[in-house]
């Protein structure tokens, strides 16, 4: 088959770039998902990151729902396989108990990506129910970086990073529950932006505000890209439980400015969680180039109680995923997790938080509350906070302590082990604030490492802004202008 583009052309383009030449009738939308197809041929063999693709979409982007007025004019989008659902497509979570599992309608927010010309070509792998930091089951699927096979691509959004990273499309999927979006973004070399509260609608599942700390978005290599998709994405579906906001202005066009000088916190230790000393300097060296920016740079931190807000955390993921595995067994009339069908960890947060009560909840959200006072109070004198987006090197494959298939009896343990990598990313979500990983820096085995930027609630804007600051004093060239050993363009 010929292709309309060469590799290094295919990769050289982001998602805005290929719509534009499709509105200008150069390329089609059915020509793109025909490159996308192919280079997900090429790449997916070493990383295992797709779980499908989808003919009729791959055929007919039209017919299969893309718009191709919208402003990203038929671009190939793979989906992660967790959150929004396809009318007629498969969703299985990664997990066994899940096969065959077939989505009766779209969601919301799948009604707005395809209205905004997104052609939802295919699944991309994630740990079973998103819970762990490794789309890594043998008995499902192992999913391996793109830099680095014997290592892993983090998760939860963990195909549709290693996907972006390896260049077979410009834009994916991802969730966010705790970092899921930012942490596989950081060990991947791509952007990846959580988004504050009351931007992206999980209608009719849940509302932005009873999901707590779930939060939509995508991993992308421009951020041109993830601005225009939270520009067309955005919204709240009708009787949403909370209010939606919107921004000033197009992100599209904010991004094309430098923000005003800013006052930036470096923190490389949140409680008993603390960065390595590669990584500190590596934060250290991107706070000295941002200095160059003109930004005022010195370490600062909220003053909060770090051990409470983890704890608090801990409770939420626990009663959460409980209630997310109980929902799931009701529908198919069971009364408790199948031990061959459901990862061990999995059935011990089931056992640990279905039975948690109403006053547990109450002072989990207490406790939400007092972090969050105190995040506003620290962006009262700082407008960003930077800090790695783990403390700890990327884990090899097969490094059991932060899967759902370890033998580890005991819950907070379990839980203990992801805190001490992942310190940096969770609070953000339980405060409903924004933050955005980007591909900067690089950790002592060489793999990427990115450095997160935090600002307060709504000020997502600021944190694209001072995202496409960057990207310009850099030429564009994230990872120092390195490519992954997986990619397009290699043979």
């Amino acid at each position: 088959m010929t292709l309309a583009m060469s590799w290094e052309e295919w990769a050289r383009h982001d998602g805005v770039a290929l719509a534009a030449r499709v509105k200008s009738g150069e390329l089609t939308a059915t020509e793109l998902a025909a490159q996308a197809a192919a280079a997900i041929a090429k790449v997916d063999p070493a990383l295992s990151a797709v779980v499908e693709l989808f003919d009729d979409a791959l055929a007919d982007p039209a017919k299969a729902g893309a718009n191709l007025d919208g402003p990203f004019g038929g671009l190939p989008f793979l989906m992660k396989d967790l959150g929004p659902t396809m009318a007629g497509r498969l969703q299985e979570m990664g997990s066994l108990l899940m096969r065959g599992n077939r989505a009766s309608a779209d969601t919301f927010l799948t009604t707005r990506m395809r209205k905004a010309g997104l052609n939802l070509i295919g699944r991309t792998t994630t740990p079973e129910f998103g819970v762990c930091s490794s789309a890594e089951n043998p008995a499902v699927y192992v999913t391996r970086n793109p830099w680095n096979t014997d290592y892993t691509t983090c998760g939860s959004s963990a195909g549709s990073a290693a996907m972006v990273a390896a260049g077979a499309v410009p834009i994916a999927h991802a969730t966010d529950g705790g970092g899921s979006i930012r942490i596989p973004a950081g060990v991947n070399g791509n952007i990846g932006l959580k988004v504050s509260r009351g931007v992206f609608s999980i209608a009719p599942h849940l509302s932005d505000l009873s999901g707590l700390v779930s939060i939509q978005g995508c991993q992308s290599r421009s951020v041109r890209d993830t601005a225009a998709f939270v520009d067309a994405c955005r919204g709240g579906a009708p009787g949403e439980f909370m209010p939606y906001w919107t921004a000033p202005e197009p992100y599209v066009e904010q991004i094309k400015r430098d923000p005003t000088r800013l006052k930036i916190a470096l923190s490389h230790q949140w409680g008993d969680y603390r960065a390595t000393p590669q990584i500190i300097s590596e934060l250290e060296r991107i706070g000295r180039f941002l200095e160059s920016l003109g930004h005022e740079v010195a370490y600062a931190q909220p003053q909060i109680d770090y051990t409470a807000a983890f704890a608090a955390q801990t409770t939420c993921y626990i009663s959460n995923f409980a209630m997310v595995i109980n929902n799931l067994l009701s529908q198919r009339g069971l009364t408790r997790p199948p031990a061959g069908l459901i990862e061990p960890v999995n059935i011990r947060i089931w056992e640990a938080g279905k039975d948690t009560s109403f006053a547990e909840r109450a002072a989990m959200q207490a406790v939400f509350n007092t972090t969050s006072r105190g995040f506003g109070a620290f962006f009262e004198d700082w407008d960003i906070i930077l800090t790695p987006i783990t403390a700890l090197p990327t884990p090899k494959i097969g490094t059991s302590e932060y899967l759902t298939i370890s033998d580890n009896r005991d819950v907070l343990d379990w839980f203990g082990n992801l805190w001490r990598n992942f310190a940096f990313t969770p609070l953000a979500n339980l405060c409903g604030i924004p933050a955005i990983s980007l591909p900067l820096a690089k950790n002592e085995h060489g793999l990427p490492l990115g450095i997160q930027a935090i600002a307060k609630q709504a000020d997502d804007g600021l944190l694209l802004q001072l995202a496409a600051q960057i990207e310009r004093a850099i030429y564009g060239r994230w990872n120092a202008g390195e490519t992954p050993a997986v990619h397009v363009t290699k043979a």
